[in-house]
C-alpha cells in the first residue's frame, strides 16, 4: 500500500517515506507511528492507541510519545505550531489532517510506470488528480503585483485540495520552482504528480488578464487552457473570483482527464469508476444518462462500499432524476438519495459536497430552511460551492420569496460561470419570475438556459408556460413540442404530483406555470 500526501509517499510494503523521488531516512518507530496515524486518519487517535499499536502496549512516558511525535512532523515537513498534516486535539489525542490517497500496490511494482499482463495500459505510479500549482508569473512591469499573483496561486493550491480524492502539492514545495525555466515532466518526476497548472497575470491600465493552462506531466500535453479577463476593481475580491472560477472549470476539467484514463484500464478500481461516474453525471442531461451515470457508481460501491463518492455519486444521480422531473415517481428518488447522502455524512461529516446534497433534498422535500442551513454549512466548508449558492436561490422561491433568487444565482454563475449545471440555475431564476409574474423577464431568462443546454428538456417546457402566458402561443407550442422531443413523457402530473412546498405564493405560481404549459400543449397526463 501507498500513501500520497502533497509531495510525499509513505510506502507499506518497502517502508519507505519518499518525498518526490528522494528518500527520507526515518526509524521504525517513527514510521509506525505515521503509518497508523494516515491509516486512521478519519478519526481521532488516543495516546493508548498510538502505544498500544506502535509500544504493544508497553509503558511509554508522555515525553518519549512527544518525542517521536515530533520526529514524525520533521520528517513531513510539519511543526507542533503549523501542524498541516498532524494536528493535536487538547485531552483526546492526535488526527492526521492532510489529504491522502492509497494506492494499492505489490512490493515488486517499480516506481513509474506500472504494466499488468491482462491490463496493457501504462499506469503511473503518481496519484490520481495529484497536481502542483507552479508559482504564476507576474508578466506586469510593477513589481508591487507580485503579492496578487502569490496570492492566486496559494489560493488556488488551496481551493483545489478540496476536490474529492485529489492531493495537491503544497504551496512551500511549489514556490521552491519560482522563477525557475522547469521543465515539467521534470517537476512531475520530481513530485510525483500528474499534472502541472502554470500560469501568468498582467496588468495593463483597468483590466487584468489571467492566463492558464494545464499540462499532463508524463507526457507533456497541453490538456486545457484559458484566459480571464477582468475589469480592475477591488483586487481581493478580483482575487477571489478569478480563484473560484479557476478551481470550478479545473474540477470539470481533471475529473473529465482521470475518467478517460479509468476507460482504458481493464481493471477498473472504485475510484476509476467514481471518475467515470462524475464524468458521465457532468453531462447528464437525460434520464438514461443519469441512470448510466448510477451504474458506475453502484460497481464502485460493490468494490468499496464505504466510498464517500460513490455513495455522492448514487445520491446525486438520484436526486437529478427528481429534481429535474424525469421520474415519475420523485419522492421515492429524493428518498433514496437522502439515504445515500446521510450515509456518506457518516463517514465524511466534514463533506462539503454531502452537506450541499442534502441541502438540496431537504429543499426538494418541503423542508427549505432546513435545506438553506445544509447548503450554508456546506458554505462554510467550501466557499466557493456554486451549487449552495444556487440551492439557496431555489429554496428562496419555495420559500415564496422569489425577487431574492437572482442574488444568489448571479453568486453561483460568477463563482461557475460555464459550469453544466449553469442552464438549470438559469431556468430556476425564470421560474421565479414567473411567480412574481413577470413574464417577459422568464421568458428572457429561460432562454437563456436553453442557450446554456438546448438537451435539457426542463428549459423548453419552462419557457412554453412563459410563452403561453404572454399569449405567444405559436412560440410556445413549438418550446412545448422540443420539451416533448427530449422527454415524450412528461406531463402536468408529474410537476404536480410532488408538493415541493406548503407557501400560498409558490402554490399560486405553480398553478400560473401549469396554465401556461397546458395553454403551450403540454399533456396534463
Amino acid at each position: 500500500m501507498r500513501y500520497f500526501f502533497e509531495e510525499y509517499a509513505l510506502d507499506t510494503d518497502r517502508r519507505e517515506l519518499h518525498r518526490g523521488a528522494k528518500l527520507v531516512p526515518i526509524t521504525p518507530q517513527v514510521f509506525d507511528l505515521l503509518h497508523y496515524l494516515i491509516k486512521h486518519r478519519g478519526r481521532v487517535v488516543s495516546k493508548d492507541d498510538l502505544i498500544s499499536a506502535v509500544w504493544n502496549g508497553r509503558i511509554v512516558s508522555d515525553a518519549a510519545l512527544t518525542t517521536r511525535l515530533n520526529a514524525v512532523r520533521v520528517a513531513i515537513g510539519d511543526s507542533g505550531d503549523e501542524q498541516r498534516f498532524i494536528k493535536t486535539m487538547p485531552r483526546k489525542g492526535f488526527r492526521f489532517v492532510g489529504a491522502a490517497q492509497e494506492v494499492n500496490t505489490s512490493t515488486d511494482e517499480p516506481v513509474g510506470w506500472v504494466v499488468h499482463d491482462e491490463d496493457m495500459t501504462p499506469r503511473s505510479s503518481s496519484p490520481r488528480l495529484s497536481i502542483v500549482v507552479l508559482p504564476f508569473a507576474n508578466l506586469s512591469s510593477d513589481s508591487e503585483q507580485d503579492y496578487f499573483v502569490d496570492g492566486v496561486t496559494e489560493s488556488l493550491t488551496t481551493d483545489l485540495s478540496r476536490i474529492s480524492g485529489s492531493f495537491v502539492i503544497g504551496r512551500h514545495t511549489a514556490f521552491t520552482y519560482r522563477g525557475k525555466a522547469a521543465n515539467l515532466k521534470q517537476v512531475g518526476r520530481e513530485l510525483n504528480v500528474r499534472y502541472v497548472l502554470e500560469g501568468s497575470v498582467q496588468r495593463r491600465d483597468s483590466r487584468l488578464r489571467v492566463n492558464v493552462q494545464l499540462i499532463d506531466a508524463e507526457s507533456g500535453t497541453h490538456l486545457w487552457a484559458d484566459r480571464f479577463d477582468k475589469p480592475v476593481s477591488n483586487l481581493f475580491d478580483l482575487q477571489d473570483e478569478i480563484v473560484a472560477q479557476l478551481a470550478n472549470a479545473l474540477t470539470a476539467k481533471l475529473i473529465a482527464v482521470e475518467a478517460r484514463r479509468a476507460e482504458r484500464s481493464m481493471r477498473p478500481d472504485a475510484t476509476d469508476l467514481c471518475f467515470q461516474g462524475r464524468a458521465c453525471l457532468n453531462e447528464a442531461t437525460t434520464a438514461n444518462q443519469l441512470i448510466q451515470a448510477r451504474s458506475f457508481f453502484e460497481r464502485a460501491l460493490l468494490i468499496d462500499p464505504r466510498s464517500v463518492g460513490a455513495l455522492l455519486g448514487i445520491a446525486v444521480s438520484d436526486f437529478q432524476m427528481a429534481s429535474n422531473l424525469l421520474a415519475d415517481d420523485r419522492i421515492a428518488c429524493f428518498s433514496s438519495a437522502e439515504k445515500r447522502v446521510i450515509e456518506a455524512l457518516s463517514i465524511a461529516p466534514d463533506s462539503s459536497s454531502a452537506h450541499m446534497i442534502l441541502g438540496g433534498v431537504c429543499i426538494y422535500t418541503n423542508r427549505a430552511v432546513q435545506g438553506i442551513a445544509e447548503c450554508e454549512q456546506a458554505l462554510r466548508l467550501n466557499r466557493n460551492d456554486a451549487y449552495a449558492h444556487s440551492s439557496i436561490g431555489l429554496a428562496k422561491y419555495y420559500l415564496g420569496r422569489p425577487a431574492e433568487t437572482e442574488g444568489h444565482i448571479l453568486n453561483a454563475l460568477r463563482l461557475s460561470p460555464r459550469d453544466s449545471g449553469a442552464a438549470a440555475w438559469l431556468s430556476v431564476v425564470g421560474v421565479a419570475k414567473l411567480q412574481l409574474c413577470a413574464d417577459a423577464e422568464a421568458a428572457d431568462w429561460l432562454r437563456r438556459s436553453i442557450e446554456a443546454n438546448r438537451n435539457r428538456a426542463f428549459g423548453h417546457f419552462a419557457l412554453s408556460a412563459a410563452l403561453g402566458l404572454l399569449g405567444a402561443l405559436d412560440e410556445a407550442r413549438a418550446a412545448a413540442k422540443a420539451g416533448l422531443a427530449l422527454d415524450p413523457k412528461f406531463t402536468l402530473r408529474r410537476v404536480l404530483a410532488t408538493r415541493l412546498s406548503d407557501n400560498p405564493a409558490y402554490l399560486a405560481g405553480r398553478k400560473r406555470i401549469c396554465e401556461g404549459m397546458r395553454l403551450a400543449g403540454v399533456p396534463d397526463s
